[in-house]
C-alpha cells in the first residue's frame, strides 16, 4: 500500500512540475517589452533550429515547448521562410502562430530635428508604394513624425503611417508632460521643441536655449532664430540641402510667416520633428535671463543677457 501511495504521489509531482514547466514556456519572456526586432526564418530550417534561434534571441522562453505547440496545431507545416516582425510581450503560441502569418516589416529611421520634407525623402527611398502625394500629408502633420526607429510594413499606406509616427509622438509627449512649467499651449510648446532641436546641437544647451526663447516671447521681443528661415527657404538646389547655410540678410527680409526676423512670437507651425529630449527643454525651461545666444565654432552655444554682452561674445568666438 506505502509502494502505491509513493508512485501516486511521484506521479503527482511529476504532473504538477509538468505544467509548470508548460505554463512557464508558454509566457511571454518580458511581457512589459514589446521593442520589435526582426527575425528570419530561412528556407529549410526545421522547427527545432527555428525554436532554438527564438531562445538565442530572446523571444521564447523554452524552445521543447515552442516546438511541441508547432506540433500540436500542426504549425510546424505553415511555418514560412521569411522576416517576421515579434517581440518578448509575445507569448509562445503568439510566436508560434505569427511565424505562420507574419509580413515583411522594414526598418526607418527618423533623426531628431528632421522636417516631413526630409522624412518624406527617406520614405520615397524605403516603402516600395511610396507615392508623391505622400509628402503633402507629411507636411500636414510636422512636428508629430517623432523621431525613432521603426518598423513599417512593406505594403503600409501614408494613413498607416502617419498614425505608428504620430502614436508614438504622443505615447512619448505624455510621458513627459508632467515637468511642464511653461504657461504656453500643448500645439505651442511642441513648436518651441522644434526650433530648440534646430538651435541646440548639445544635449546641454537644449534647456538653455528653450530659456532663451521663452524669456524672449514672455516680453513680446522678436525671436531672430535662423533655423525659422532655413525653413522657410525651404530646399537649396544648389547644396541639395534643405537647410541653408550662411545665411544673408536678404534672408532675414523673406515674406514668411516662419520668419521670426519679422514677426514676433512663435511660428505659425512646427519647423522639425523634435525628439524626447528638446521636448522636454521646451516643457520645463531653465530658469535664466539670457535674451540671447550664438553657436561657437564647436558647436556649443554661449549666452548673454544683454546685446552688448552678446556682441562680446560675437568677437570672442570670432563668429
Amino acid at each position: 500500500m506505502k509502494r502505491i501511495i509513493a508512485v501516486v504521489i511521484l506521479i503527482l509531482v511529476f504532473v504538477i512540475i509538468s505544467i509548470f514547466w508548460w505554463q512557464n514556456g508558454i509566457l511571454p519572456v518580458n511581457s512589459q517589452n514589446n521593442t520589435p526586432k526582426i527575425f528570419v526564418v530561412k528556407n529549410g530550417q526545421g522547427v527545432r533550429e527555428i525554436a532554438n534561434n527564438l531562445k538565442q534571441e530572446g523571444l521564447i522562453r523554452d524552445p521543447v515547448v515552442f516546438f511541441l505547440i508547432t506540433r500540436k496545431g500542426d504549425l510546424d507545416k505553415k511555418i514560412q521562410a521569411g522576416d517576421f516582425r515579434l517581440n518578448p510581450s509575445m507569448n509562445a503560441y503568439e510566436v508560434a502562430v505569427s511565424l505562420t502569418h507574419g509580413t515583411l516589416d522594414i526598418w526607418v529611421t527618423v533623426p531628431e530635428g528632421y522636417r516631413a520634407e526630409e522624412i518624406a525623402d527617406i520614405l520615397a527611398e524605403k516603402i516600395p508604394n511610396y507615392d508623391k502625394n505622400w509628402r503633402q500629408v507629411l507636411n500636414q502633420n510636422e512636428g508629430y513624425l517623432f523621431p525613432d526607429t521603426y518598423l513599417i510594413p512593406r505594403d503600409a499606406d501614408i494613413n498607416t503611417i502617419i498614425s505608428i509616427f504620430k502614436n508614438n509622438f504622443q505615447t512619448k509627449y505624455d510621458s513627459v508632460k508632467s515637468i511642464k512649467t511653461n504657461n504656453l499651449s500643448d500645439t505651442q510648446t511642441l513648436v518651441l521643441a522644434s526650433l530648440v532641436e534646430r538651435e541646440a546641437m548639445l544635449e546641454e544647451d537644449r534647456s538653455l536655449v528653450a530659456s532663451v526663447i521663452y524669456n524672449r516671447l514672455s516680453i513680446g521681443m522678436k525671436l531672430d532664430i535662423d533655423a525659422t528661415l532655413q525653413y522657410a527657404l525651404g530646399y537649396q538646389e544648389d547644396d541639395k540641402r534643405w537647410w541653408k547655410k550662411g545665411l544673408t540678410n536678404e534672408d532675414k527680409k523673406i515674406n514668411s510667416l516662419y520668419n521670426t526676423y519679422t514677426n514676433p512670437g512663435l511660428p505659425p507651425r512646427p519647423i522639425s520633428n523634435p525628439g524626447l529630449s528638446a521636448i522636454s527643454a521646451a516643457l520645463n525651461p531653465a530658469q535664466t535671463n539670457y535674451l540671447y545666444y550664438i553657436t561657437d565654432q564647436n558647436g556649443k552655444n554661449r549666452y548673454a543677457t544683454s546685446l552688448e554682452g552678446h556682441n562680446a561674445n560675437i568677437e570672442k568666438y570670432g563668429l
